[in-house]
């Protein structure tokens, strides 16, 4: 760019990736790319999945951290609302213009709390999760305090060994004390398997999913006893999203990644042993990268490094070529195998991340690519937003 240029009223200098109108050879690296076909096409998919399983989709908002994304999760896909992770987070999707905001996660420090109980304001149904009576009281001050009423889940830990509970009785003695509690409102049960998500057999994740299905249908039961309903049943991710669907007992679908896809994701298997990303899901999501060095053969040097993503599930694969490999990182280089010397300077890749949400965390931008031209610029509304 040679001039401040403006976008949507805000003047955003010298930094965008793109703009609008622009040819995607044109575009700055390392950014991030979305191919808006492939990703509408995904967000669709599984809102008909879900449409027809009659379950509802409370899209992962902590994966793309966008406003934009999550609206077209709603118009396409028909989501009822977004997960986040943190209040900070929330809030974002809260003034965003997002109506049913669920932190799917215990807020316990005293100034989250007061936040959080400020959420409704914004316009939002607010809703959290719980596993401890004592957080119960503190959320129930707060929304006194400010006029409002926060929603809870009664979190269950099904197998992840993170937050929850894990005996019925004490499901049973939370929820009675929030439908006690000024201020709150008993919502139902937050039961999501996160450690199987990534297990590449289909028959794993299944093993995995029956036994967090058993938990969560004996809380229901026992719930119910004491006359108490769960308007919310909700799990659920990439990974297992069609186990839940048919459980009988979930209501909620809380998938995040089948928007974008990951390398990481992208290598687990379907019922049928294929990979999710060769017919399941697409790759949407890209960090666009440019080769900025050839100057030893055999090995190009790309200027997306560890600064452009996060290689926690491993590196990034070379979309759409076998030719070239990237193989190592640090902070500002990517190292790419091309044995054979194809590549040259300036030449781009389109690099499959190998976990999506922390590198989505990472940038600015999303450039949305449509037919080689760049056709919207997104900000990645809640970037950093992690308290």
């Amino acid at each position: 760019m040679n001039a401040p240029v403006t976008f949507d009223g805000l003047e955003v200098g010298y930094d965008v990736p793109a703009l609008p109108g622009m040819d995607a050879a044109d575009i700055q690296t390392p950014c991030l790319i979305l191919d808006l076909d492939a990703l509408e096409r995904n967000i669709r998919k599984m809102g008909d999945y879900a449409r027809a399983h009659g379950m509802r989709h409370r899209v992962h908002g902590k994966m793309h951290k966008s406003v934009d994304v999550a609206k077209l999760q709603e118009t396409l896909g028909g989501a009822c609302g977004v997960c986040c992770q943190k209040v900070s987070e929330a809030e974002v999707f809260a003034r965003g213009g997002i109506r049913d905001v669920l932190v799917s996660n215990q807020v316990r420090d005293p100034a989250k709390i007061d936040r959080l109980a400020r959420m409704p304001r914004l316009g939002a149904r607010t809703i959290c999760c719980v596993d401890d009576l004592a957080n119960v009281a503190d959320l129930s001050e707060a929304a006194q305090r400010h006029g409002t009423q926060i929603e809870c889940l009664v979190e269950i830990d099904c197998g992840a060994g993170r937050c929850g509970v894990v005996t019925t009785e004490a499901v049973v003695e939370i929820a009675k004390a929030i439908d006690a509690a000024p201020g709150l409102k008993f919502a139902g049960i937050q039961a999501y398997q996160g450690a199987m998500q990534h297990m590449d057999s289909y028959d794993d994740r299944k093993a995995k999913i029956d036994v967090a299905v058993a938990m969560v249908r004996d809380a229901v039961a026992a719930l119910l006893a004491d006359g108490l309903e769960c308007d919310i049943v909700g799990g659920g991710g990439t990974g297992s999203y069609y186990f839940e669907s048919t459980s009988g007992v979930y209501n909620e679908l809380q998938c995040g990644s089948y928007a974008f896809m990951d390398a990481d994701y992208g290598r687990i298997l379907d019922k049928d042993g294929k990979r999710i990303d060769q017919g399941e899901w697409e790759n949407a999501l890209f960090i666009l990268t440019s080769v900025m060095s050839h100057a030893k053969p055999g090995k190009a040097i790309v200027d997306a490094g560890l600064k452009a993503q996060s290689v926690d599930s491993g590196l990034p694969v070379i979309f759409g070529r076998d030719d070239v490999k990237y193989v190592k990182c640090s902070d500002e280089h990517g190292v790419v195998e091309d044995t054979d010397n194809v590549l040259k300077v300036n030449d781009k890749l389109r690099l499959v991340p190998g976990h999506c949400d922390p590198t989505c965390n990472v940038h600015d931008w999303y450039v949305g690519v449509r037919g080689g031209k760049v056709e919207t610029l997104w900000p990645v509304s809640a970037r950093g937003k992690a308290y």
